[in-house]
């Protein structure tokens, strides 16, 4: 006799206790994931959306007012609608580092992980173009699932993390069959990934030096680990466990030769819901205690039973609304268009496209200043390349923004100019907060009277070219970065 839709629902809304141990450790690693996300924010806040940053938070508060009306707070969350200036951002980026240190430690899990979702929401809403990366959506779709994982894993909980999961890796996986971009179809990206990533590391140098052949082969597996794998994860234990392995395997290769700050930690913590408690006995069993000590039956009804449904309906419903519109062009009605905005307000159902295109060439901009137009100087950013001697560095899990926006701005999109345009002007300027985002300021007692903007190619050099000049970088003099001349924002 077929169930009833009631016997259904009610066998979603079960305990799960396959994966009591993967939920205490995944909530344990999502706590180290945010204190990475709020430490590189902490670092930065100031000067990107400051009160004399390059795109303040007030002003973008007060055109967004204006903007939606009564509503403003439903289309934008954030706390910073109290107070928006530098000690409210870094307080709130401060506070994240110790509540995500509390949640490590297994203190109140669930009000750690609500604290921790506002916190970042907030910061996120408020961020602007400097948040705007697939792993902010990313921490904060996982972020509003642990608050409900710190009451028990239910099996309906487990869908959700495993249609995020679903979602970050097919997604990306189509979106680079979509884009037409021929290094992905002719299997040569990675004949140029490793030397024009945004932000490469020492490992990066040496995966570039890697035979085509290999190259080549490792293309086509990452296309079978983003399209094949993913349909793994709702199959039986088998595919789900080879799944795991597959993925975790992608992601430390590539936390090997690249910088991505926490994305590839965070996708290997999700994989945690593919490695049930008998694949993960090998563990200590107290670390899923964090969940045990968070249980209350009378919470756990409220938080799954009259919370989970719905957002696993807005959840699904969205992302696959939102995914028919990006990848098939089939335009939503306008009330679920409407739906899916707002949810994504709130950083749920979110479509994900990790480089769907490939850059074949690496163009870096180096910002001089003078004082009489003759002798120049060179301002120093703290990781993205500019001396061809130096090393690449490994800051793996940091994310700095600033060096990130950089990599962007050759391309010219409008977007971007816009907010580097007010990156000049700040350091024409002198503003404290955004020189603070530098590694040398060569003007510290006061402000150039000009600015201008460089262009270089910059490429790896090969074996034989490292042991003979001791270089990592090659770079070819393009010449001066056409741009607007800079105003005040």
């Amino acid at each position: 006799m077929a169930a009833s839709p009631q016997h259904w629902f009610t066998g979603l809304l079960k305990a799960n206790p396959d994966y009591r141990l993967a939920s205490g450790l995944f909530l344990r690693a999502i706590a180290l994931v945010y204190f990475a996300a709020f430490f590189s924010t902490a670092l930065e806040i100031t000067g990107l959306v400051g009160e004399t940053g390059i795109l303040p938070a007030d002003r973008y508060l007060a055109a967004a007012k204006a903007h939606y009306g009564d509503f403003f707070w439903l289309r934008l969350p954030t706390l910073f609608w109290l107070n928006a200036g530098d000690l409210s951002l870094l307080l709130a980026s401060y506070a994240g580092c110790v509540v995500a240190v509390l949640l490590l430690f297994g203190w109140r899990p669930l009000l750690c992980t609500l604290l921790l979702f506002v916190l970042y929401l907030s910061l996120f809403r408020v961020g602007q173009l400097f948040f705007n990366f697939q792993w902010d959506y990313l921490l904060l779709e996982a972020g509003l699932l642990s608050v409900f994982l710190t009451q028990g894993p239910s099996r309906l909980l487990i869908f959700l993390f495993h249609w995020l999961l679903f979602r970050l890796r097919f997604e990306s996986g189509i979106s680079k069959l979509l884009s037409g971009d021929p290094s992905w179809s002719g299997l040569s990206t990675l004949q140029y990934y490793f030397e024009t990533q945004p932000l490469p590391h020492i490992g990066a140098w040496y995966a570039h030096q890697l035979p085509e052949s290999l190259l080549r082969f490792g293309t086509g597996a990452t296309l079978f680990a983003e399209l094949i794998v993913p349909f793994f994860i709702f199959l039986p234990r088998p595919f789900r466990l080879f799944a795991a392995g597959a993925t975790i395997l992608v992601q430390l290769l590539i936390i090997a030769t690249s910088n991505h700050n926490f994305i590839n930690l965070l996708t290997i913590a999700l994989c945690l819901f593919l490695l049930d408690d008998r694949a993960l006995r090998w563990l200590p069993q107290r670390a899923g205690t964090i969940v045990e000590k968070a249980r209350r039956p009378l919470r756990e009804r409220a938080l799954h039973r009259l919370l989970l449904p719905p957002l696993a309906l807005v959840v699904v419903i969205g992302s696959s609304t939102l995914a028919l519109e990006v990848f098939a062009g089939i335009k939503p009605p306008a009330l679920l268009k409407e739906l899916s905005g707002i949810s994504r307000a709130w950083g749920q159902a979110n479509v994900y496209h990790v480089f769907p295109n490939m850059q074949t060439e690496r163009q870096e901009l180096l910002i001089e200043g003078s004082d009489d137009g003759i002798t120049w100087k060179a301002y120093r950013f703290r990781h993205k390349p500019s001396v061809a001697a130096e090393m690449p560095r490994f800051i793996v899990p940091l994310h700095p923004r600033l060096d990130w926006m950089m990599w962007f701005v050759p391309t010219q999109n409008p977007a971007m100019r816009l907010w580097f345009e007010s990156f000049l002007w700040r350091l024409r300027e002198g503003s404290p907060t955004v020189v603070a985002l530098l590694a040398e300021n060569p003007f510290e007692h006061a402000p150039p009277k000009y600015i201008r903007v460089l262009a270089f190619a910059f490429r790896f050099t090969t074996l034989a070219e490292r042991q003979a000049s001791g270089h990592f970088w090659k770079r070819r003099y393009l010449g001066e970065f056409p741009r607007v001349p800079p105003r005040n924002p």
